[in-house]
């Protein structure tokens, strides 16, 4: 089995620790996200496991083999880097090929290789050019051609994307969920940009000051964060947040705050909560926009109605907090010009403590 594994991995300069004790297991042929905010750790996390960063205390092992004292280019991975690394005075297909040169391969396998990453990557026409001559997208799809070709147990990607515009990222995005599913080799991917995260992992890390907050899948984390920091980081708008207490209501818990209240769901630790502090989180797509006629609702402030096409996003404010709807615009154009508040079902919002920023116990929303 191709797969990682790490236990209780430590990273730390002098004494200043900066990875606090981390576990993880990628499974073989699995597309892992590693995602968080700059100086989480995570790039750290993957250096550890190219072995270009020395492991302070822990254990990683590579396809069953303990690596924490092999050398690099023994581990049998292959990383991409955020800066292409590539040879400048090589064409293409020398950069492809300089790994297999280094091992000695012979002069027709590696002009065979060369060959089939260079169709499968699109790369055929640009294989005498130099790095120089090349786009952005092209020069990062040398980079993953030069990983490819060396065919190894586990690819590693440190934020390839983040030098390229929107357009290119989005495509190459495709390109990398193509050939991960094409090639089936275990992958490990840092980013900090959540959308990338979302889009290609099969599952997803999600780490903060050195620390793993949540592990699992993308819809499992968007619909069930662990706490307040995977909800607010994961999902474009993020999750609403809003401070409340919870009171005692007729059809059960309700969270009061600024004079208004929202119904919550049923759940055993709310049973005897009443007047407890909580802080209720909203996904700005779970939201239904209400008029001035809903007695219903939530009431808003509306500062703008940002029209996109299809959706809209609404930009207001709640106790002079921002907040965010995302809403259709097809056939209701009509009530965003007089949107005043929203309504939203119980089940569809988190509550969490608001001491310890953890979901309550009990909220699980199904897929």
């Amino acid at each position: 089995m191709s797969g990682v594994q790490l236990e209780g991995i430590v990273k730390a300069y002098g004494a200043v620790q900066v990875v606090h004790g981390i576990d993880l297991e990628v499974q073989e042929k699995e597309f892992v996200v590693l995602v968080g905010p700059s100086g989480c750790g995570k790039s750290t996390t993957l250096r550890m496991i190219a072995g270009l960063e020395e492991i302070s205390d822990g254990d990683l092992t590579i396809d069953g083999r303990h690596v924490n004292r092999v050398a690099p280019k023994d581990r049998d991975v292959a990383m991409v880097f955020q800066n292409y690394a590539l040879y400048p005075h090589l064409n293409v297909a020398d950069n492809i090929a300089f790994g297999l040169r280094i091992r000695k391969e012979s002069k027709d396998a590696i002009a065979s290789s060369v060959e089939e990453v260079g169709e499968i990557l699109g790369l055929t026409p640009y294989l005498e050019r130099r790095p120089a001559d090349l786009s952005g997208g092209q020069r990062q799809r040398v980079a993953m051609g030069r990983a490819i070709v060396r065919r190894p147990k586990v690819f590693l990607f440190d934020e390839p994307l983040s030098n390229l515009d929107a357009k290119l990222r989005t495509q190459m995005r495709a390109e990398i969920k193509r050939l991960h599913k094409r090639l089936g080799v275990t992958s490990i991917y840092v980013t900090h940009d959540q959308i990338e995260a979302m889009t290609l992992a099969d599952r997803i890390v999600v780490m903060h000051d050195g620390h793993i907050e949540q592990i699992g899948t993308p819809m499992e984390l968007f619909l069930n964060p662990a706490n307040t920091f995977v909800a607010g980081f994961l999902g474009s708008p993020p999750m609403n947040m809003i401070s409340a207490q919870v009171v005692a209501g007729d059809a059960g818990p309700v969270a009061e705050f600024g004079g208004q209240r929202i119904q919550l769901q049923q759940i055993p630790s709310l049973q005897n909560g009443v007047g407890r502090p909580v802080t209720l989180g909203i996904r700005p797509e779970f939201v239904s926009v209400a008029d001035q006629s809903d007695p219903a609702k939530v009431r808003l402030e509306v500062d703008l109605v940002e029209t996109l096409g299809s959706e809209a996003l609404i930009h207001a404010s709640l106790m002079g907090d921002p907040f965010v709807i995302r809403t259709d615009t097809v056939g209701q154009m009509h009530v965003l010009d007089g949107i005043s508040g929203f309504t939203i079902q119980p089940h569809l919002v988190k509550v969490f403590d608001a001491e310890t920023g953890q979901t309550l116990p009990g909220q699980v929303l199904e897929q």
